[in-house]
């Protein structure tokens, strides 16, 4: 099993990137501050919760990781689903369950490692899995507020619960998932339609503290309206417990690499990144506030073309700072919206951190997939994906 500080550390190139957006996100903060002191508060105030919410998450996730949940949940689709459309449809079901509990930048972080080692196992070395991972991530962050940073940014409008939300979203993220699984099955029929014997190593999975953790921040999302802070006290719970009582290599010799312990989870959150795209949400926040144009613009938009516009703008800016800019005040359409900001990224590697994650994980577990391959199923899956997403919102009523 791969070590968890090293699924994320990617070297000079990586640290260069979360160096860079550092910067930016600083520049940005410090601009807005200077600008307009009242509308930095307030964009602050709506953005701190949500990136809180993901830092726990991916606390969570790290522990999970370490005690193998992930990568037993990829032995066993590899070892019971020789056939290519089984295990894609697995795979589906795998990577939406950790996307929508634990958050997509989970998901594509711990996930596609685990795919990579499917992809081998069945002797390809680009598996269509791998590339359903980013795109299906960004479709399947609708379900719950800690799906996606960009929900809890525009929740802050809405006041639902976990429980509401899903309620609300719950269809429309399945039709986003449906047919973007669908459009990239088709895309990657041929390999899909391969056959290999079963996979028989097994991969141990320890249930305890990961999974303990795993079922309270599910809990904790679905039923509370504010849930940050307490998922975050878990997250670090989580990794002092695990960092007491370490696990014992499963194959029954010591490990190699260093196990988990605040410092290596410190250095896995990748929190110049976090930083960095926090003051960009809080910059553009801070504009959205002191300039009326965004807001005048969705206000003359309806569902459809509200969905098109942060499609649009997540892919210029990054959905999270995107959020930001079109949830400073209320927006008409705000569940059209949320289609937009989590689907939309699927169009470019710019759109989502996801993105970013994805093809850093893939990349440090050897495996080296083509962003245009990847790029080019995401243009073709995403429209038909926020068409259907928007058409069944405006079908029951939400918009």
């Amino acid at each position: 099993m791969h070590d968890s500080a090293r699924t994320l550390d990617t070297g000079a190139p990586a640290r260069g990137l979360g160096r860079a957006v550092a910067l930016l996100g600083l520049v940005a903060l410090v601009a807005a501050a200077i600008a307009s002191p009242a509308d930095a508060r307030a964009a602050a105030a709506q953005d701190w919760s949500p990136f809180v919410l993901v830092t726990g998450l991916l606390l969570v996730g790290l522990v999970a990781e370490e005690d193998g949940l992930f990568a037993a949940g990829g032995h066993t689709l590899a070892r019971l689903a020789p056939n290519g459309v089984v295990l894609y449809a697995g795979t589906i079901v795998l990577v939406v369950a950790v996307t929508a509990l634990l958050n997509l930048d989970t998901a594509v972080t711990f996930l596609t490692p685990v795919l990579v080692y499917v992809a081998r196992s069945r002797g390809e070395r680009k598996a269509p899995l791998v590339y359903a991972c980013i795109l299906l991530a960004n479709a399947g962050s609708l379900f719950l507020p800690g799906s996606n940073l960009t929900n809890l940014i525009v929740l802050g409008h809405l006041h639902l619960s976990g429980g509401q939300f899903l309620r609300h979203m719950a269809v429309p993220a399945c039709a986003a998932v449906v047919v973007t699984a669908l459009v990239v099955g088709i895309g990657q029929h041929r390999a899909l339609r391969a056959t290999t014997p079963p996979v028989t190593e097994p991969e141990s999975a320890t249930f305890g503290v990961g999974l303990a953790a795993v079922a309270a921040v599910t809990v904790l999302v679905v039923i509370l309206q504010a849930p940050a802070l307490p998922v975050v006290a878990i997250g670090i719970v989580a990794v002092l417990a695990r960092w007491a009582r370490p696990l014992p290599d499963r194959r029954g010799d010591a490990r190699t690499g260093e196990p988990i312990n605040p410092v290596a989870a410190v250095g896995a959150l990748g929190l110049p990144v976090l930083a960095g795209l926090f003051g960009l949400a809080v910059g553009l926040g801070t504009l959205g506030r002191a300039w009326s144009g965004p807001a005048t613009l969705l206000a003359h938009c309806d569902a459809w073309s509200t969905a098109a516009v942060a499609a649009l703008i997540s892919v210029l800016v990054n959905n999270l700072p995107a959020a930001s800019l079109l949830a400073a005040h209320q927006p008409p359409h705000p569940f059209a919206l949320l289609v937009g900001l989590n689907v939309g990224p699927n169009l470019f590697v710019t759109g989502s951190l996801a993105w970013v994650l994805w093809l850093r994980a893939a990349r440090t577990a050897g495996s080296r997939p083509d962003a245009r391959r990847a790029v080019v199923l995401g243009l073709v899956s995403a429209p038909p994906a926020l068409a259907a997403a928007v058409a069944v919102l405006v079908a029951s009523g939400l918009r």
